[in-house]
């Protein structure tokens, strides 16, 4: 077992100290239950565990410190417990600040967690110099700027500098790294177009190579001047940076000059869902059903998280096929959430610009503008028929065989035709389970419901998937939205007779219909956007 997920199930009594000899656990997540007792010193003997959360819980006792040898710990969460004692300082809990241990008010030394200052080159450097440094660079702003304002007229479109002064102050945001331009010019071949992953309404992502030999994927935001724009991003980075879960992408660092906002993440060896799906090479074998199986799940589980375990919440609003990325085992991680929040720094939490991707946009979203978790609960609903079925969500050559160009209409079309085989992607070659076919398509139709209001939470998603509560929900939708789709088609065929019927017989019988007609009015003006 590599990972072991028992969060927000209330449950109860002390960690087993058995939880030791999982030797190849990477993740243990045992948040938001009612756990007592102390942390078992056994965990000490996870050698490879990546990420404890422990947190909101009511554990008690000192924070083992044999928990300090586990040297490949990267993310540790022990907030919101009663532990007391000291909070160790040395080994792997080096690296962690005070946010791993908030609302824990027996303990103490945690103010010796705060992180170092740095220079950008990562070595520590004296208050002395640094003072020296920061003084002079005071006094050298205002002839800097002058040259800064000069060359800044004659430089070229694409070709980028760094501002010492405004790169010297270290931003502490947790354990994200903060780079230099220089550092990803270079690592980018100086944004070099041969290097782009992909690009959309944000910026460009460029895959990199860091000094130490490591690839990253590098977005490069749109620039934006406002006031106040970077102390607005710092906040952002540090929201999305605590949204640490195995199935969302991970902010690795950032950087930040007057005219540029990039930020690092792990670079996804095995691509987008989509590239997989439809743009594959020859070479490359299609995804299997049990790993598709496996990218609906995890899917799921991330927007869960970023829904009901952010404070505050973060909603994705662009969830698609092309947004899951998969990692070098094929799971799930889920990318870009956020992102559009970092770019809109006028947005008034309430309207916002609608964002997102055609076939993918949840109705009330494009009608009002107000993004909800609901929004992101449609986008995966549709997302789903894309894994399922490996077509895109808005595809005009379904006109030529007189098909639907909305996938979802085409679904549900052939879902009342009873037509489930025409569903599933054909480069499964019928190598597929029919029975978790349809339950796939059942959770989807049920996401895609036109009133936000009936459509699931994501948690409650994500135990459908798991096998809990899908029958119970797809019976009563089943009786709806079937008598609904029947009545557009009946709606359609008497309209269509009727029109032929005034067609052939324009004269005859017209006082036996009474038609709802506007050809008769003159056009008017309507008071606004509907």
């Amino acid at each position: 077992m590599r990972h072991l997920e028992l969060y927000s199930n209330n449950i109860t009594g002390k960690i087993p100290n058995e939880l030791g000899n999982l030797a190849n656990l990477v993740s243990l997540d045992l948040y938001l239950n009612k756990l007592t007792g102390p942390i078992p010193d056994t965990l000490a003997n996870l050698k490879q565990l990546r990420f404890l959360r422990l947190n909101n819980n009511s554990l008690s006792g000192n924070i083992p410190m044999s928990l300090t040898n586990v040297t490949t710990l990267q993310i540790l969460d022990l907030a919101n417990n009663n532990l007391s004692g000291d909070v160790p300082v040395n080994g792997s809990f080096s690296m962690f600040t005070s946010d791993s241990f908030n609302n824990n008010p027996l303990l103490k030394n945690k103010s010796l967690l705060a992180p170092p200052q740095q220079t950008m080159s990562g070595s520590s450097a004296t208050g002395t110099i640094a003072g020296g440094v920061a003084v002079g660079a005071v006094l050298l702003f205002p002839a800097l700027a002058i040259a800064l304002v000069y060359w800044l007229r004659r430089k070229p479109k694409d070709y980028f500098i760094d501002v010492p002064v405004e790169e010297d102050p270290e931003v502490h945001l947790g354990q994200l790294k903060k780079f230099s331009l220089r550092e990803l010019q270079f690592a980018t071949d100086n944004f070099n177009n041969k290097n782009i992953l992909g690009s959309g309404g944000f910026g460009k992502v460029y895959k990199a190579r860091l000094a130490d030999g490591t690839l990253v994927a590098v977005k490069r935001l749109k620039e934006i001047h406002t006031q106040s724009g970077e102390l607005q991003f710092q906040t952002e980075v540090k929201m999305i940076s605590m949204a640490v879960h195995r199935n969302l992408l991970r902010l690795r660092g950032f950087c930040m000059t007057p005219t540029e906002r990039l930020l690092v993440f792990p670079f996804m060896v095995n691509g987008s869902v989509a590239s997989c799906l439809r743009d594959r090479p020859q070479s490359q074998p299609p995804l299997e059903w049990s790993i598709r199986k496996r990218i609906a799940l995890g899917a799921a589980r991330g927007l869960a998280y970023l829904h009901d375990h952010c404070k505050p919440k973060i909603i994705h609003r662009d969830v698609k096929a092309a947004n899951i990325l998969l990692d070098e085992e094929f799971e799930a991680v889920v990318g870009d959430f956020g992102i559009a929040k970092l770019m809109d720094y006028t947005d008034t939490h309430v309207t916002t610009a609608v964002l997102g991707t055609i076939g993918h946009i949840a109705p009330e979203y494009l009608s009002t503008g107000k993004p909800s978790e609901k929004t992101d609960v449609y986008g995966y609903g549709v997302t789903l028929l894309e894994i399922i079925t490996g077509q895109r969500a808005f595809d005009l050559a379904r006109l030529a065989n007189d098909d639907d160009f909305m996938l979802l209409d085409w679904v549900k079309g052939l879902l009342i035709d009873k037509r489930l085989e025409t569903v599933v992607d054909p480069d499964l070659k019928g190598n597929y389970d029919e029975e978790e076919v349809e339950q796939l398509i059942q959770v989807a139709l049920l996401c895609t419901q036109g009133s936000p209001l009936e459509r699931p939470k994501m948690s409650e998603v994500v135990r459908m998937l798991e096998g809990d509560g899908l029958a119970e929900k797809w019976d009563q939708w089943q009786k709806e939205e079937i008598i609904r789709m029947a009545l557009k088609r009946n709606q359609r065929l008497e309209e269509e007779i009727i029109r032929k019927y005034f067609y052939q017989y324009p004269y005859h019988h017209a006082g036996n219909l009474i038609l709802d007609s506007t050809s008769s009015m003159s056009p008017e003006k309507l008071p606004g956007p509907r």
